[in-house]
């Protein structure tokens, strides 16, 4: 699909989107694609079944209450269930024009002997799907994944181990001569397989997957997930004589970096790698929630105006570390309050959070939560 479908399918499923008994455009695709997938292994909801008749069709239900009344919130990302094992995966549509480089990142940073490295927090692929009769499109099937904040953090050792995690899968790729390009936060996402042990909707992170009631999850603290970086369609791979790179800049999804203002519109992508966590870091911790003025020197280096300024990750990963060794106990199981809390919500969270912080202290929990490699 060119850029130009793409966009006449967006609106089109914006004129229908009131119309409930109706898939939208940018669905028809999987709907289309439906048995095929299901011959190679993958069932799409009874949503995208060619046959599909909405469940509420001649009831009082409210579609917005049945699993199949919710569309997809991206049209390149659809769920499925895999039949060999009834694991819950993504399916992303790549199109090899367009992306040229993503499927050879990608599979390169998840092959031996990287995928052995424990600081690889490169999204795993676990299947390659050539779509028929197109040969410049592909399916890329993942694990499901939340986004890295939800549910929300409980406690500053959460984020801890969070940061620990995705500073040190940015300088592994570093060191691999790979440059993400667009690691911002909507392309970190959280593997929940241990925080959510009997999975959610797809469409609904909140529900369970029958749809009929909330998902009950785990803390961070109680079962320590991985994170993930995904999306690798503008990153690039270096060799040894290509260092250091200057490349055409191209804006992802965080647009603020300084050297997008440049007047050559060129700029090193390993120093503006630096500048997405960096900004991550201060606007979704240091301006969103209490308590984490510590990472502030830090970040202000990694988002310094002038990218030659700014440390390499061979230096954030350090400097990192050693905040983190001059914080407390106290501090890393103190909870985490978004400066937006409502104080009646905010009183419940804190009841409920004691509960948990004095379980975890007898049970000698470590603060900061680090998944077994």
């Amino acid at each position: 699909m060119s850029t130009e479908e793409s966009l006449i399918a967006r609106l089109e499923g914006r004129r229908n989107i009131y119309d409930e008994n109706r898939i939208y455009g940018f669905e028809v695709f999987w709907r289309d694609h439906q048995p095929w997938l299901d011959e190679r292994g993958y069932l799409l909801r009874p949503r995208y079944s060619p046959d599909w008749v909405p469940s509420w069709k001649g009831t009082n239900k409210d579609y917005t209450e049945c699993e199949d009344g919710v569309g997809l919130r991206y049209d390149r990302i659809m769920d499925a269930t895999r039949l060999s094992d009834g694991a819950l995966v993504a399916l992303k549509r790549v199109h090899k024009s367009e992306h040229p480089h993503e499927v050879e990142i990608a599979t390169y940073l998840v092959s031996e002997p990287l995928a052995s490295d424990t600081r690889n927090r490169t999204v795993p692929i676990y299947e390659i799907l050539q779509l028929p009769n197109d040969e410049d499109e592909v399916l890329l099937v993942m694990p499901l994944l939340r986004r890295y904040d939800s549910p929300r953090f409980d406690t500053v050792g959460e984020v801890i181990a969070f940061l620990k995690q995705i500073l040190e899968g940015l300088l592994f790729m570093h060191q691999n001569l790979v440059a993400h390009r667009d690691c911002n936060g909507y392309n970190i996402m959280l593997d929940p397989s241990r925080m959510y042990p009997q999975g959610f909707h797809p469409a609904r992170p909140d529900r369970k997957r029958d749809f009929r009631r909330f998902a009950q999850y785990y803390t961070r603290s109680q079962r320590p997930p991985k994170y993930y970086y995904i999306d690798f369609g503008l990153s690039r791979r270096y060799r040894p004589e290509d260092m250091p790179p200057m490349e055409e800049i191209i804006r992802g999804g965080d647009k603020t970096a300084p050297e997008f203002e440049n007047e050559d519109g060129r700029a090193n992508p390993f120093y503006t790698d630096v500048y997405y966590l960096g900004n991550l870091m201060r606007e979704d911790f240091i301006q969103d929630k209490y308590g984490f003025d510590f990472l502030q020197p830090l970040v202000q280096d990694m988002v310094q105006g002038d990218p030659c300024l700014r440390p390499t990750m061979e230096e954030v990963v350090p400097r990192f570390d050693d905040i983190v060794r001059g914080l407390s106990s106290w501090k890393l199981r103190s909870r985490v309050v978004k400066r937006d809390d409502y104080s009646i919500i905010g009183v419940f969270r804190t009841l409920s959070h004691w509960s948990r912080r004095i379980r975890f202290i007898i049970r000698r929990t470590p603060p900061i939560p680090l998944p077994d490699y």
